[in-house]
């Protein structure tokens, strides 16, 4: 299989790229330093992680916006200061890490940012740039304004993957209906499905090669989807069960 030319740094990697999502997320430690120092010994140098301020603004590597789901605590994150936020423990047993602290942790690791509120934005594109990690990091939301705001801080050194409007409009411009992109994006990261109906067929990757943008499908867990979508061409897979993946990988000569 022929793979994208690399339009930035971040995509710099032999063949489809493996990422661990939320570290690995299947023993339901996601997003701890844990979790990604568990993936790091399997391997992996591509992680997925979520971001969100505190009251005082700092960055807290957490998909949810409360703590109630997978931590011993409660509230909402953006209203409670980091004093509070660092106090929680996820499954009981690890804390919540910063983002900054994660990015030091594992100086080798790139990773993909999922933007989870509007105040994370500038500390993070801030973070990013204070830090020099133009090439270690690519941003995305499910809000394409909220990308796109980054984007538009940042400029042209940020990696940004297209949110649910580029998505559409990818979708779209497969089926030969026109539809005005942003232009700047790296990757458009999927789902295979949603709502029931395939978003990740030979005619979406196709169309997304040919504006230069690699396609990562998440969240995929199940060995045969995995061959499936690497059988389509696509250039990365989010999965928790970062074993499976790796098995899958190796028995196609394709983990790097």
């Amino acid at each position: 299989m022929t793979h994208l030319r690399t339009r930035h740094p971040y995509l710099d990697h032999p063949g489809p790229i493996p990422f661990a999502h939320r570290g690995g997320a299947a023993d339901g430690l996601e997003n701890t330093t844990a979790a990604f120092r568990r993936a790091t010994d399997a391997g992996y140098r591509y992680f997925e992680t979520d971001v969100h301020a505190t009251l005082d603004g700092k960055l807290v590597a957490f998909h949810d916006p409360t703590l109630d789901r997978v931590t011993d605590a409660r509230g909402r994150i953006r209203q409670l200061p980091w004093s509070r936020v660092r106090e929680a423990r996820v499954g009981g047993s690890e804390p919540l890490p910063l983002l900054e602290e994660l990015l030091e942790e594992f100086p080798d690791a790139r990773w993909n940012i999922d933007i989870k509120d509007e105040s994370a934005v500038h500390p993070l594109v801030n973070l990013i740039a204070r830090a020099g990690l133009w090439d270690r990091v690519c941003v995305g939301s499910f809000s394409e304004s909220r990308v796109t705001r980054a984007q538009r801080i940042a400029g042209p050194r940020l990696a940004t993957s297209y949110g649910v409007r580029g998505v559409l409009g990818l979708r779209l411009r497969s089926f030969a209906i026109p539809f005005a992109l942003r232009v700047g994006a790296v990757a458009a990261q999927v789902p295979e499905f949603q709502g029931g109906i395939r978003v990740v067929d030979r005619r979406f990757v196709r169309t997304a090669h040919a504006r230069g943008l690699q396609v990562h499908v998440w969240t995929v867990n199940e060995p045969e989807r995995m061959e499936t979508l690497l059988d389509l061409g696509v250039d990365g897979i989010m999965t928790d069960r970062i074993d499976i993946l790796r098995t899958v990988l190796d028995r196609r000569g394709a983990w790097a």
